[in-house]
């Protein structure tokens, strides 16, 4: 099996093509823009075997994309490849605009006419993964009410707005040109790699060298929390044995609030690193409340009951594991 994914040199791209890679006998074609956000370095332990290669290709370029599904002819596409920042959608959402929606077409296009040039047991097989995030469901206020993947869409900000628009793009060309698609809605994902503008890195790198750690708001924003490796062996499960034209949450029914957070990266960080930089007494000092993020959600919560009884997944880490072993990562690779 040969599985084409976008976004490969991400945070979750790259885990999900080490799990394919280690754990499979799958071919990977890793095709990604390499912005910022991309670091080929997650991708080192894999990056010579014989199953695996890249293409640094902007997704937004159709030609490319024609050229590579021509030389490989893959069985299947993982879409992950997005800008996901929200603060940055806030600042900039022209770039969120531009990869995650009309990327997403283009790669659409490319995708359908492949697709109908297939023939036989190759057509009826292949499907395309559309990941996506449970932004896209909205604030979901106070309570233990979670979404499930009928909850209508209600995004707050450019950045989930777009995802939004990329999803339901999706759902057409399965609709309007029968194309097998899947998609998957997941919550925050942490763990090992993850580019250091992001929330857990933050906290972690900013405590180490004695760094004030910056929380929105009041901090209470509640988000479930999913370990990197937890969601890419997700991902994979959905593509292999999920249903053509479904959608799965993928969550690890795991809700904190971003200041339990803070205080539980902090409390390990006593542990892992008891000699703090100078002038700090202990790293909850660090704290420092800030203006809140605009249109901030102050909930994600998702029901992920039905990729658990459909395709017997469930979430193997811990938050606490979990964050124990991103801390250290970030320690050990600064």
């Amino acid at each position: 099996m040969k599985v084409l994914i976008t976004g490969g040199a991400g945070f979750i791209g790259s885990a999900v093509i080490r799990y394919i890679i280690n754990h499979t006998q799958a071919q990977v074609i890793n095709i990604d823009k390499l912005t910022y956000a991309g670091n080929l370095d997650a991708l080192q332990s894999v990056s010579q075997h014989p199953r695996y290669k890249f293409e640094q290709i902007d997704i937004c370029d159709q030609q490319a994309l024609n050229r590579v599904f021509a030389q490989y002819c893959p069985d299947a596409v993982m879409h992950l490849a997005a800008e996901s920042h929200v603060d940055r959608s806030i600042d900039n959402a022209a770039e969120f605009i531009y990869t995650n929606i009309v990327g997403t077409y283009n790669l659409l296009e490319v995708v359908r006419k492949y697709w109908n040039g297939l023939g036989g047991k190759k057509k009826e097989r292949f499907r395309f993964h559309h990941v996506s995030t449970d932004e896209v469901y909205g604030d979901f206020g106070e309570g233990k009410e979670l979404c499930c993947e009928k909850t209508p869409y209600m995004p707050s900000s450019p950045y989930s707005a777009s995802k939004a628009s990329s999803d339901h793009l999706v759902r057409a060309w399965h609709r309007t040109y029968g194309l097998p698609i899947i998609i998957t809605n997941s919550t925050n994902t942490y763990g090992p790699f993850q580019h250091s503008e992001k929330f857990i890195p933050v906290i972690i790198l900013n405590a180490a060298i004695g760094k004030k750690i910056p929380v929105y708001g009041d901090g209470m924003q509640c988000r479930d929390w999913l370990y990197v490796e937890d969601h890419a062996k997700a991902l994979y499960k959905v593509l292999i044995e999920g249903r053509i034209g479904e959608s799965y949450n993928i969550g690890a029914h795991n809700e904190k609030n971003n200041l339990d957070v803070v205080k539980e990266i902090c409390r390990v960080m006593e542990v892992l690193l008891p000699n703090k930089p100078r002038g700090i007494d202990k790293y909850t000092d660090l704290i420092t409340f800030i203006t809140d993020r605009p249109g901030h959600d102050r909930r994600y919560a998702i029901d992920a009951s039905k990729i658990c009884h459909e395709l017997g997944w469930m979430p193997e880490i811990t938050f606490e594991s979990g964050i124990l072993a991103t801390v250290s990562w970030y320690l050990n690779n600064k």
